[in-house]
């Protein structure tokens, strides 16, 4: 995958106000391009950041995990699609991924299905419902479902990147959260893998939040995961 390497690295600004994601965007400069808008921004002034972003020159993904009726979701694509960002996610359920496809038509937007969040392992699945699988396997069905829909990329564990690749071919895309430089604690991920580890998967984008939004030098860590990516892609 050609281009900035700088662009495989979505940083994770979980963070409560526009105010600390500013400072933390102005901390990083130019060793960040991509950034992720999650639920605690998004709710807190988030889109219009986005905006703001987006005039800087930089990406945005909108990790909104969009899963409604079919309707609903195909017009809140299209309005999404509006803000000129590069990324939005909606959870792996066919009828959902069908009426994002619909609603980012004649637009740049990427859609990516989020399979199983990272922070489920099989007992979680259990729990929630679903008859015992492991998770792999049920990432595996629904990266094959999105396949066929036409969704643009993938978000699952980095443990699964190989196999979904495998899938979905070489073409698309797989977005990896749960990053943890060598040293870094897990938190409420279960299911987590160095930067190098996940690039050597077939992940195409890593999203790391903690490991830089709460380093003493934000910069330095993007720096760091940066380069631990291009020499994994050069290994």
């Amino acid at each position: 995958m050609a281009g900035d390497i700088r662009d495989r690295l979505i940083i994770g600004l979980d963070v409560p106000s526009i105010d600390e994601a500013r400072a933390l965007v102005d901390r990083i400069g130019d060793a960040g391009t991509f950034y992720k808008v999650g639920y605690q921004l998004a709710y807190a002034g988030g889109f219009t950041f986005a905006r703001e972003l987006i005039s800087e020159g930089k990406k945005v993904f909108l990790d909104l995990k969009l899963h409604d009726i079919g309707n609903t979701v195909e017009e809140g694509v299209h309005s999404v699609a509006r803000l000129g960002v590069t990324l939005l996610t909606v959870h792996a359920y066919p009828q959902t991924m069908r009426a994002a496809v619909a609603g980012k038509a004649g637009s740049d937007l990427k859609i990516l299905a989020v399979t199983v969040l990272t922070s489920y392992d099989d007992q979680d699945l259990v729990e929630a419902g679903y008859a015992p699988v492991p998770a792999a396997d049920l990432v595996a069905k629904r990266a094959a479902q999105a396949r066929d829909i036409g969704i643009d990329g993938i978000v699952c564990a980095a443990p699964e990147a190989a196999r979904v690749r495998a899938i979905i071919g070489p073409d698309r895309l797989i977005v990896t959260p749960g990053i943890r430089p060598a040293g870094s604690e897990a938190g409420d991920q279960k299911r987590v893998v160095t930067p190098g580890d996940a690039i050597r998967s077939g992940a195409t984008h890593l999203v790391v939040a903690r490991p830089i939004v709460k380093a003493t030098d934000p910069r330095a860590a993007a720096q760091a995961i940066i380069s631990e990516m291009a020499a994994a892609l050069q290994a």
